[in-house]
């Protein structure tokens, strides 16, 4: 399990009154009158016996798997929170699959990002971040993982969401210079086979370099982003500028 997080109230599983609103993403989900069979493999990494309740039809709790999983505490935190807290990345890669959302939010906003950032669960994030969740998802306070993370003190997780920030601000990048293709090429504009071609291979290049440098830094990422600025925004400014010219003519 993985080490470090806020000072923990009260075990995961337990009920707990909060001090302050803020301590929310360091709580776990209310124990019910009924114990949770999913809680003790899903708390201990039992991934082999979340999978027998989920798949097998012959377990007693087969049918009701998803809703024990889903089941929410009284500020809206289910299991998933759980196992972010204890540090289970194998047991949310595990539970992913089976169609969860892993952006739900608390009742206060917090994401399973969140909780994983506030307990300094980084092995965690990283599962999360590769399974897609939404990393500028905001809390009640307005804060996003990062900024929890940062408010704890969770210096490695801290480091880790502005690497995938970065990441992600590059990939953002690539996609919208691809989208501004496809609708120059539904409307009116004209661009160039030549300009397209030199557009869609840079697009495609970084999209590569993404794939082949798993590891880059931060400013590698962001030096990889201005290039391929450098290369794009040029075209579209000179496709844009004509436009603007006979639009000033008109007016004369």
């Amino acid at each position: 399990m993985e080490s470090g997080g806020p000072e923990e109230p009260e075990s995961p599983g337990r009920s707990a009154s909060l001090s302050q609103p803020e301590e929310e993403a360091a709580e776990a989900p209310a124990e019910t009158s009924t114990v949770n069979p999913l809680l003790e493999p899903a708390l201990t990494g039992n991934v082999e016996g979340l999978q027998k309740i989920f798949e097998d039809p012959a377990n007693p709790h087969h049918e009701q798997a998803m809703q024990l999983l889903l089941e929410e505490d009284m500020v809206g935190r289910n299991l998933l929170y759980a196992a972010c807290m204890a540090g289970q990345s194998d047991v949310i890669r595990a539970l992913a699959k089976y169609g969860v959302n892993l952006n739900e939010k608390s009742a206060r906003g917090y994401t399973l990002l969140h909780c994983a950032a506030a307990w300094g669960r980084l092995e965690t994030l990283k599962v999360l971040v590769d399974l897609d969740v939404d990393i500028a998802a905001l809390n009640f306070r307005e804060e996003t993982a990062r900024d929890v993370a940062a408010r704890y003190s969770q210096t490695e997780c801290v480091e880790f969401l502005d690497w995938a920030d970065a990441r992600l601000t590059l990939r953002k990048c690539i996609g919208k210079f691809f989208a501004t293709i496809t609708d120059m090429e539904k409307g009116p504009g004209k661009l160039l086979k030549e300009d397209k071609n030199t557009i869609l291979s840079a697009c495609r290049a970084k999209n590569e370099w993404l794939e082949t440098h798993l590891e880059a830094s931060i400013s590698e990422l962001l030096e990889q982003k201005q290039l391929l600025e450098d290369i794009v925004t040029p075209i579209f400014t000179k496709i844009s500028a004509p436009r603007q010219a006979k639009s000033a003519k008109s007016v004369i």
